[in-house]
């Protein structure tokens, strides 16, 4: 497996959800939810309607059941994400117990390759070097995470990582980007 990175140019993540709803709703919302929520790729594949959906609307919440460790991690699902997921399930004909990024061949989720073409492929066409994967969806979180003032504590614990190092090197902080971070109160 090669190793891959996060999108730190908002211009650049903004160009890709921009090919990626034209091209395709289903990848859009794919996209959208793995760079605001930092979940694992095989997880994020294997959401059904009814994690992020409650009938009635967007859940605020998305619970996932870790498989490493066992524990629960709930995932805040922001405005970004509840609007596209109103949008793509409301003009789709799934059920609660579909899957939510379900392939157009059969009822089971796109699989891991599939999921990687379609990031890839909008990512080359966004002009986006370095290489790209599913894995860049949550990087790309931690990245902006860390970069918006969030605890590095808490990205580590999140990643399951044993130190900051270890952390600030998978979302790719360098040494100028450590001490750019501004944590900006202003009460």
């Amino acid at each position: 497996m090669e190793y891959v990175v996060p999108i730190k140019d908002i211009s650049k993540i903004n160009a890709m959800k921009d090919i990626l709803e034209k091209s395709s709703l289903r990848d859009y919302v794919l996209f959208v939810i793995g760079i605001n929520t930092g979940i694992q790729s095989q997880n994020l594949l294997l959401l059904k309607v009814e994690d992020v959906w409650d009938g009635d609307g967007p859940r605020e919440y998305l619970t996932i059941q870790d498989e490493k460790t066992g524990n629960v991690q709930k995932h805040y699902l922001n405005s970004r994400v509840r609007i596209a997921l109103e949008r793509y399930i409301r003009s789709s004909d799934l059920k609660q117990t579909d899957y939510l990024f379900k392939s157009t061949r059969n009822d089971k989720p796109i699989t891991r390759q599939q999921a990687y073409r379609i990031i890839n492929v909008a990512a080359k066409e966004a002009g986006i070097e370095g290489n790209v994967g599913t894995h860049t969806l949550r990087k790309t979180f931690g990245y902006h995470a860390y970069r918006k003032g969030v605890a590095i504590s808490i990205l580590m614990h999140m990643f399951h990582h044993n130190s900051r190092s270890e952390t600030l090197k998978y979302i790719g902080i360098t040494e100028e980007e450590k001490s750019a971070v501004k944590v900006d109160v202003n009460l």
